[in-house]
């Protein structure tokens, strides 16, 4: 089963949509020292799979540590709705939490040690 589901960031400047092919969805939670502090929780979407609907030119981007992950920020509210995460080259790292009500997913929350980061990727 798949669904089309749609979310963004706070002020709604960046909007986008991701079809997401399993249910329950599995949404990794990180404790690495980015997610821990904002909250950050783990849905892996294939590129092919997300598309933004709106606010390209409204992100704004930040790198660190290994400089591999292209975090990606609303410019005007600062919510980090998606991201380029350096486990997983060939998809979007969307945050559950920006997605929109309504969407009927059912979640299984895997941790993940990304303050272990090398070891913790060998087991994804």
């Amino acid at each position: 089963m798949s669904a089309t589901v749609t979310g963004g960031c706070h002020c709604g400047a960046v909007r986008f949509e991701a079809e997401v092919r399993e249910n329950p969805v599995t949404l990794l939670d990180c404790n690495c020292s980015m997610c821990a502090k904002t909250g950050f929780l783990h849905m892996i979407v294939p590129h092919a799979d997300f598309r933004m609907t709106a606010g390209e030119g409204e992100l704004t981007s930040y790198r660190f540590g290994m400089r591999t992950a292209g975090h990606l920020f609303c410019r005007t509210c600062g919510i980090k709705s998606f991201y380029q995460p350096r486990s997983h080259p060939d998809a979007w790292s969307v945050n559950f939490r920006a997605l929109d009500g309504g969407h009927g997913l059912e979640t299984r929350v895997t941790p993940f040690d990304g303050r272990n980061w090398e070891e913790a990727r060998k087991g994804l």
